[in-house]
C-alpha cells in the first residue's frame, strides 16, 4: 500500500501533464493488482485484472467504481473503448498485414461491451477498459508514443482522467478492507 499510495502522491501532482501523470498513475494502480499469490504465479496480465477486479468490485460496498463508471465517466471511457489505437490487436494484424482480422477482433470486443453495458457488468468493463490502457502505457513506457505529441492526445488525456479517478477509489477500498488477499509484494524489502 505504502508502493501504491507514493507513486498516487506522485501522479497527482502532474495535472498540466497528462502523459507523465498517466504512467505515474499507471505505477501506482500496477502496485494494486501485481501483487504475487501462492495460486496465481504463473497468470497473464489479463488473468491478474480480472482477478483483481473481481476482489475490488466485491470489495466496494459504497458502489463507488459503479457509480464512477457508469454514471460519471461514460465519454472517456466509450472513447478509450472505440479507439482502435489501443486496441492490441490492430497493432498485432498490422505487424502481419492482416487488417481484415483486426476489425472483426475489434467488432467483436464491441460487443462484449456492448452486453457489459447491458447488464451493468463492472468487472467485464473494467477489464476490457483497462487492456486497453495496458496497451497505451505500453505505447507511453516503451517509447512508442512522442511526449506530448499532437497525434493521438485523445487516449492518453482520456486515460489520464480515468486513472486519475479510479486509483484512488482502488486504494481507498483495499485500505478499507485490510482482511482480504491482496497479496504480497513480487519485490518485498531486504534486510
Amino acid at each position: 500500500m505504502h508502493r501504491a499510495l507514493s507513486w498516487l502522491d506522485r501522479a497527482e501532482k502532474e495535472i498540466d501533464d497528462p502523459d507523465a501523470g498517466f504512467i505515474f498513475y499507471w505505477v501506482s494502480f500496477n502496485a494494486n493488482y501485481s501483487m504475487q499469490k501462492e495460486d496465481a504465479k504463473d497468470s497473464s496480465e489479463v488473468d491478474r485484472f480480472k482477478q483483481y477486479f473481481e476482489l475490488i468490485v466485491k470489495c466496494d460496498v459504497d458502489k463507488q467504481i459503479y457509480n464512477l463508471v457508469w454514471q460519471n465517466f461514460t465519454n472517456e471511457i466509450r472513447a478509450i473503448l472505440e479507439n482502435e489505437y489501443i486496441f492490441s490487436v490492430f497493432w498485432k494484424s498490422r505487424a502481419q498485414d492482416e487488417t481484415h482480422s483486426w476489425k472483426q477482433s475489434f467488432e467483436a470486443s464491441k460487443l462484449v461491451v456492448a452486453k457489459a453495458l447491458a447488464r451493468t457488468d463492472t468487472v467485464l468493463l473494467l477489464q476490457v477498459l483497462f487492456s486497453r490502457l495496458y496497451t497505451l502505457r505500453n505505447q507511453l513506457v516503451h517509447g512508442n508514443a512522442t511526449w506530448n505529441g499532437s497525434v493521438n492526445r485523445d487516449q492518453v488525456v482520456n486515460g489520464f482522467r480515468v486513472l486519475s479517478k479510479l486509483q484512488p477509489i482502488f486504494l481507498a477500498i483495499m485500505m478499507t478492507n485490510p482482511h482480504e488477499e491482496w497479496g504480497e509484494l513480487a519485490y518485498p524489502i531486504m534486510d
